[in-house]
């Protein structure tokens, strides 16, 4: 029997670029204070895989212990002509 996961809300920081994070309600109410404001943008449902080969598992790991899950994503470095 598998366990259906979560629905995954997406929220970007707008203080801080590139750090992201997952919620398990759409307002992101449990989302650090300090880190935001934060803007939703997007959704991954429970049969769906989050982004960037990240684990379902250590995301609502993350959300059960602390009401949320922090993401970085890596910058890219500018390539040269």
């Amino acid at each position: 029997m598998t366990r259906a996961g979560l629905k995954l809300f997406m929220f970007k920081s707008d203080a801080k670029p590139g750090l992201y994070s997952f919620a398990a309600d759409g307002r992101g109410t449990k989302l650090p204070e300090r880190l935001g404001p934060w803007t939703s943008y997007g959704i991954v449902r429970p049969e769906e895989r989050p982004p960037h080969g990240m684990s379902r598992n250590a995301i609502e790991a993350g959300i059960s212990e602390h009401g949320f899950q922090l993401w970085r994503k890596k910058e890219t470095a500018p390539t040269t002509s």
